[in-house]
Parts: C-alpha cells; structure tokens; sequence
C-alpha cells in the first residue's frame, strides 16, 4: 500500500511541475517566408536549422507549432520576442511579426 501512495505523490508531483509550464506556439499566416519563420526561431530560440524547419512545417501544416515550453515568465518573454522581430522583407504585404501566444502546459 505505501508503494501505491508513493506512486500518486509522485504522479501528483509531476502534474504540478506541469502545470507551471507553459508552451510559445507560433501561428501559420501568408505574410512570412519560411525563410523568415525559420531564421526568426535560429534567433530567438537558437534552433538548429532542422528543428527550426520543422516547426515551420508544422505551422504551416496544421496551423500553429508549440516551439518552446519553459515559465510562464520566460515563455511571455519569447513571446514577446517574436512580436518584435518585425516583418518580413521578403514580403511587401507583411506588416508585423509572426503572432505567437503563450498557453499553459497540459
């Protein structure tokens, strides 16, 4: 019996720590280059260009992409990182930066 309490103080634990993290996902738009999603996640997270792509991808494909988890201090400074990176040059049309949001960790 006591192994079955230490099992739920330990999944309890792990709930906890979860619930104090929070991802920064970017959202999917027609105002940025994957050139410009890929080289703004090299920047602001120093993602490999792989991992960077990978993200874009996903985004791309499916609408956004969880491409941080960590604080919620952090992930609102990354956030908000990415809201000034600025727009994309290659692109007349873009205006601003790519839109992220800050959601806690499930």
């Amino acid at each position: 019996m006591a192994g079955t309490t230490l099992d739920t103080d330990i999944d309890r634990s792990a709930k906890d720590d979860l619930s104090k993290l929070y991802h920064v996902i970017i959202l999917n738009d027609d105002d940025h280059t994957f050139e410009y999603v890929i080289e703004m996640l090299q920047a602001i997270f120093g993602l490999p260009y792989a991992t960077a792509l990978a993200h874009t991808v996903e985004a791309d494909s499916t609408g956004s992409s969880i491409v941080f988890t960590t604080t919620l201090k952090e992930a609102e400074h990354k956030r908000d990182q990415i809201h000034a990176y600025g727009p994309d040059w290659r692109l007349p049309q873009s205006r601003g930066s790519v839109a992220a949001l800050v959601e806690r960790a499930k």
